[in-house]
């Protein structure tokens, strides 16, 4: 049974979350401050965590980069509505979605679910190994490697270099990735492709300013050139 850590400082909240999340078979763990979330995961690691970024103590945005700093569990952030600061330095630390306050808890359930499905083993389709510069590409294992040494990639960053390498030399907007990467039709703005290009790039490229693989094709998209 999949975990979930459901990490807010409003009980309503969490209660609402967990029952949607147990609903659909989850087994949940709650935690109402940063400090008390960090003391659960030094003890056990969820397959998925949902973190509100206005916490008491310990700010969620602190807490995200301590989580990934120790691992690459997918993160799902709670974030006040306008606050875009808070979402555009939460997906540069290494979140995987957001959604913003007030939301629907059947939304978040259903992209907790999403996020679940891709850490499944791939598909048939999708089991060869993919090969460009000095980075390789398993989906079998979900992992790369750059130059022998295993990338340290987010869910979504891995699910983006998976399209991006299996549709090679084709253009596509961030209305398309937003659609075939994160499965919304605008659900989310598009700076969230944005961001997680930009990680990528710093990730895989030689030079990120000068990318030779992930390229921008401006007024249009980006491009991935083997």
């Amino acid at each position: 049974m999949s975990t979930v850590l459901v990490v807010d400082d409003e009980p309503i909240v969490r209660d609402v979350v967990v029952r949607y999340l147990e609903r659909d078979g989850y087994r949940t763990l709650e935690a109402g401050t940063g400090d008390e979330a960090r003391r659960l995961l030094e003890r056990e690691l969820p397959s998925l965590v949902v973190l509100d970024v206005m916490l008491p103590g310990v700010s969620g945005l602190e807490l995200c980069r301590w989580i990934r700093a120790r691992s690459e569990v997918p993160i799902v952030m709670l974030t006040a509505r306008g606050e875009e600061a808070d979402r555009i330095v939460g997906l540069e630390l290494g979140a995987d979605d957001y959604l913003t306050k007030p939301f629907s808890p059947r939304e978040l359930a259903v992209r907790v679910r999403n996020l679940m499905r891709r850490t499944a083993p791939p598909s048939a389709g999708r089991t060869q190994t993919i090969a460009f510069g000095d980075v390789v590409v398993d989906p079998m294992a979900r992992e790369a490697r750059k130059g022998g040494e295993l990338l340290r990639l987010t869910l979504k960053e891995l699910d983006l270099l998976l399209f991006f390498a299996s549709n090679p030399r084709q253009v596509f907007s961030r209305d398309q990735l937003m659609d075939r990467v994160w499965d919304y039709q605008s659900a989310l703005d598009t700076g969230t492709v944005t961001v997680h290009v930009r990680r990528l790039r710093k990730k895989i490229e030689d030079d990120a300013s000068r990318p030779r693989h992930l390229e921008t094709v401006f007024g249009s998209g980006y491009r991935f050139t083997p």
